[in-house]
């Protein structure tokens, strides 16, 4: 018979014995980004040092000055968290990749009075929504799958040739299933790992025959004063999903439709003058968004900080293309046409973007993209005092600027491509003065 001290020790061999097993072959079930990893490569650099650029430690700009492309973003999933990319294809719509999708609710009028018709009482509307209304948008990760032809030979799916998305966001259930999945969590991915609902979206435009397979519909979505008909795959949303963000009404995810993206007019460059007419998917207004880390710095001086804001991240600005090494503040401000120059050794030709506008702020800066908190005041408020710059935009913070892509040759849709990387420098074509036009 086994007394207490010898059961004691029976029972820290056995732990020891298994505890390397547990680490190395957790008994968790595969995750979907386990599969996807059988067959796809994840795009991607990774944890970005952007937050630090702030404080100029990092300039990447070249003895002459010039400004260099710093860092490149894409948002597959308006909102939500972004991805920083080495390079990246430049479509009409703005960067590869960006703004393909966005959460919308259904609203309905409100306040309706007793005389209203019951048709207009009923009346709904999708309206899309961001980190202005929800802020947890932020902690909503997004991750982008491309295929790799090295893994998936010899697999037989046609999916294994698409690219996908895999959107995750902090979820874990009460009681003992929860216990349970933040074990799991702990032991697949790391003590700092925490419980998360996923789900996969596919990149590429579905077809005819999926969309009825997948019970996705064309329906109406309103961004801004726009609106545009695109596919609602919200048949692909977990429900716990609403709950984390806080969305009461119901959910909606839109993709935009390619056949019916929307028109671009006010500051961008006519048809004429562009060759194509320019266009845009889910993105605010514009195609691409920049930012210089100079205009960051100097702004950055001017706000009051706190515990929450010891430091501006140029991330709450949600910019495709940062660009940093020129000492001059708001010099971008006066940028009418702009080239992008492929430094030695690269394979890329240059690229040129029309300056379209400022970028006109609204309180979304204001959120920590890594928590999702929402800062009360900051840098809102000090955008209206400090960036009131445009008198198309009086009373309103400025910082930005909006680009369209401009082409070499725009005779047929393949002729609509250019190519932009980390290191390119940036040489100004044309300057001139910027008044932005309401929508």
């Amino acid at each position: 018979m086994i007394d207490a001290p010898g059961a004691f020790l029976v029972l820290i061999t056995v732990f020891v014995f298994f505890l390397p097993l547990l680490i190395y072959f957790p008994p968790v079930p595969p995750s979907k980004r386990d599969a996807l990893l059988e067959t796809h490569t994840q795009a991607g650099l990774g944890r970005s040092q952007a937050k630090d650029d702030v404080n100029g430690a990092q300039k990447s700009g070249g003895a002459s000055g010039r400004a260099k492309i710093r860092s490149l973003w894409i948002y597959p999933l308006k909102s939500c968290r972004g991805i920083e990319v080495a390079q990246s294809k430049v479509l009409p719509t703005g960067l590869e990749f960006d703004r393909l999708y966005t959460f919308a609710q259904l609203k309905s009028p409100f306040p309706v009075g007793l005389q209203t018709p019951a048709d207009e009482k009923g009346a709904h509307v999708w309206r899309f929504i961001t980190q202005r209304e929800f802020p947890l948008l932020a902690t909503v990760q997004v991750d982008l799958f491309l295929p790799d032809i090295a893994k998936a030979r010899g697999q037989l799916s046609a999916r294994v040739a698409e690219p996908f998305l895999l959107v995750r966001f902090p979820w874990q259930e009460r009681g003992l299933r929860g216990v349970l999945d933040w074990a799991a969590a702990k032991l697949a991915r790391g003590w700092p790992a925490r419980p998360e609902k996923e789900f996969v979206l596919p990149v590429v435009f579905p077809s005819r025959e999926e969309i009825d397979a997948r019970g996705y519909a064309y329906e109406e979505v309103t961004i801004w004063r726009e609106t545009v008909t695109a596919l609602n795959l919200e048949v692909e949303l977990p429900r716990e999903l609403s709950l984390y963000l806080g969305v009461s009404n119901r959910l909606g995810l839109f993709r935009i439709d390619p056949a019916q993206l929307r028109n671009v007019y006010r500051c961008a460059p006519t048809a004429d003058e562009a060759g194509y007419q320019p266009v845009t998917g889910f993105q605010d207004a514009y195609p691409l968004h920049l930012l210089n880390l100079a205009s960051v710095r100097h702004f950055d001086t001017k706000i009051d900080k706190d515990e929450t804001l010891p430091v501006l991240d140029p991330r709450r600005f949600r910019a495709n293309i940062i660009v940093d090494g020129d000492d001059t503040p708001y010099d971008e401000e006066t940028w009418k046409k702009i080239r992008f120059i492929p430094g030695p050794g690269s394979k890329r030709d240059a690229s040129t973007f029309h300056v379209s506008c400022r970028t006109v702020r609204c309180k979304m800066p204001n959120v920590d993209q890594d928590t999702g908190h929402r800062h009360p005041v900051e840098p809102d408020k000090s955008l209206r005092k400090f960036r009131d710059v445009d008198e198309g935009a009086k009373h309103m913070g400025c910082l930005g600027m909006q680009l369209t892509p401009l082409y070499p040759r725009t005779a047929s849709p393949d002729d609509l491509e250019s190519w932009v990387e980390v290191g390119m420098s940036v040489e100004v074509l044309e300057r001139g003065n910027h008044v932005y036009i309401r929508q």
